[in-house]
């Protein structure tokens, strides 16, 4: 046996382990949040918003799912070394410290507020109650029997905050879209949690699919299905033509091959079904756009 078998891993470097805290290497988790914020800005536009908008969110995005993921790994550090997927998570190893993971986040979403002050008032003062709702969702896990809803309502903020930024208001259809939204984000995060829930039954860690039992899968098929009815009849309010709603019914299509990934509740068929929800909001996002290309 060769000597260079017996040696321990070399220690990886300081900024190594800063991405892999921020999931660098793991880009679905922002692009989850990116594609319902960008088709906000189109519908809020009622077209293309600007190149200043766009990098604005899609910056923004990046850093604030980096910063929500230096928090979450402090929140939960004693949780995750009890839970297979997350035991090796930077925090919980100990090879990033708790105060240099909350400054990483602090950082992160220091520049990201920065990009917000080159908005205007309104979006200012709402991006407050956006960080705040961020910064208690990796509590309410500990409380909230369904804290899947507290993640739809963060991961959802960049509906009201598009509007706000080109318009400078929140109309009923920015709350409409987020509270559709939340629908998805239940489905795909449910999802999540099923690959977790024996660990987080343990462990004593509170999740939907824990609290939706053997509803888990109906649940989330429902939760889909919420969501696209919603986002079509917001379409239909707004006189959408037929290339969004082909959009929705590629959506719908990735729903129900979800459905074929989850119904036998794998650890494997659950955490692929969640990895390739961003296809999902994909999907909306490009019937949008083309809709208002073709208008």
């Amino acid at each position: 046996m060769s000597t260079d078998a017996l040696q321990p891993p070399a220690p990886r470097g300081r900024f190594v382990m800063y991405l892999d805290l921020i999931r660098w290497n793991r880009p679905a988790g922002w692009l989850l949040l990116l594609w319902p914020s960008l088709s906000a800005l189109w519908f809020a536009a009622g077209g293309f918003p600007g190149w200043h908008l766009v990098v604005v969110f899609v910056l923004g995005t990046i850093l604030m799912r980096s910063a929500g993921c230096c928090v979450n790994d402090v929140a939960d550090r004693d949780f995750d070394r009890h839970v297979k997927r997350t035991a090796k998570r930077p925090v919980t190893t100990g090879e990033v410290s708790v105060k240099e993971a909350l400054a990483l986040g602090a950082v992160l979403a220091l520049a990201a507020f920065a990009l917000v002050l080159t908005t205007n008032v309104p979006t200012i003062l709402w991006s407050f109650a956006a960080l705040a709702v961020a910064l208690v969702y990796p509590y309410a896990k500990r409380i909230v029997s369904v804290p899947q809803a507290v993640l739809g309502v963060a991961f959802s903020f960049g509906i009201p905050m598009a509007f706000s930024a080109v318009t400078g208001e929140m109309p009923w259809l920015a709350w409409w879209l987020l509270a559709g939204n939340l629908f998805w984000v239940l489905a795909y995060d449910t999802e999540y949690a099923m690959v977790d829930r024996d660990d987080d039954l343990r462990i004593g860690m509170k999740t939907s699919a824990i609290t939706f039992g053997r509803f888990d899968v109906a649940a989330v098929m429902a939760s889909y299905a919420l969501f696209i009815a919603m986002w079509g009849w917001a379409g239909v309010r707004l006189g959408l033509g037929l290339l969004f709603y082909v959009g929705l019914a590629a959506a719908a299509a990735q729903a129900v091959w979800h459905w074929t990934l989850i119904r036998q509740r794998t650890r494997e068929g659950c955490f692929t079904a969640f990895r390739l929800n961003h296809w999902v909001g994909l999907a909306v996002f490009a019937g949008v756009v083309a809709d208002a290309l073709l208008r």
